[in-house]
């Protein structure tokens, strides 16, 4: 089905039946990504008394117990609850069906020879999202295409549909980096990385309080706080996926909790003003 829409009086269309999924998929007791070193996402049949959910063992139909960290097993989107006591819902937070978004393409830099900064202090072996590679890649995209952002980072190797991340040194955003991020106007992030944040960070989550407008070393949110704004972390975006616009539709999981597994699907667009011009 071919569908048109307006933005800034400009005129797309996109194919509902043409889009790429950016989600990784989740096995369950098999080889997942893994981040803080959680355990793995597992399903079993479940089991009560003689009732047994595996017709492979006499049960009538098939019905698993699932477990799972939405935060730590895979694909997940996640709202300002990540980070406040009042327990805020991502099912109620995220409003937005399609997002204009943006796909560009970063190479990390290594911390200690970036001006960039970072709280804590960066450390050897730190690798950040620069300021200066994002307004590089972000220069000659339209703005109107920046509700949404979405970041694949290189090397972009297949490990990471599986990569156990505790085991490796991983990219994260400059505190520059996210301010600039949140300057633009961008309602939800979408990142290859576990977190926004260094890993071992002294539980500061100095990124994730710049996007969401948190005072640090707080987990009371404001007046000014981006209660609406998500990010989506640990996504997969193939190679062959070209830079550039594309319309989001940033589908969850209805949990009322502060993250729920995710599948961000994109749509290529075209403008349609070239045509109606000629």
């Amino acid at each position: 089905m071919n569908l048109e829409f307006k933005i800034e009086g400009k005129t797309f269309c996109f194919d509902s039946n043409q889009y790429e999924d950016l989600s990784i998929p989740m096995k369950f007791n098999a080889e997942q990504p893994n981040a803080f070193g959680v355990p793995k996402a597992t399903s079993k049949a479940f089991e009560y008394g003689s009732v047994i959910g595996d017709t492979r063992r006499g049960g009538s139909c098939n019905f698993d117990e699932l477990r799972l960290v939405p935060h730590c097993n895979g694909t997940h989107t996640e709202c300002i609850g990540h980070i406040t006591d009042h327990r805020f819902s991502v099912q109620k937070q995220l409003k937005d069906s399609f997002i204009p978004a943006t796909l560009i393409t970063l190479t990390p830099e290594i911390a200690l020879n970036s001006f960039d900064s970072y709280a804590p202090d960066k450390g050897d072996g730190d690798l950040f999202i620069t300021l200066a590679s994002l307004k590089e890649s972000l220069s000659s995209m339209p703005k109107e295409f920046l509700k949404g952002l979405i970041i694949r980072t290189l090397p972009n190797n297949l490990s990471k549909m599986y990569r156990s991340y505790s085991d490796h040194k991983t990219p994260f955003f400059s505190m520059e980096a996210m301010k600039y991020i949140s300057e633009l106007g961008v309602d939800h992030l979408l990142v290859d990385l576990p977190s926004v944040d260094r890993a071992n960070d002294e539980g500061k989550l100095s990124g994730h309080r710049i996007y969401w407008n948190m005072k640090a070393e707080t987990h009371k949110e404001s007046e000014n706080s981006n209660l609406h704004k998500t990010i989506t972390e640990m996504i997969y975006v193939k190679d062959e996926i070209a830079d550039g616009n594309y319309l989001l539709n940033l589908q969850i999981t209805p949990f009322v909790l502060d993250a729920s597994p995710s599948r961000p699907i994109i749509f290529p667009i075209e403008s349609l003003d070239k045509d109606l011009n000629n």
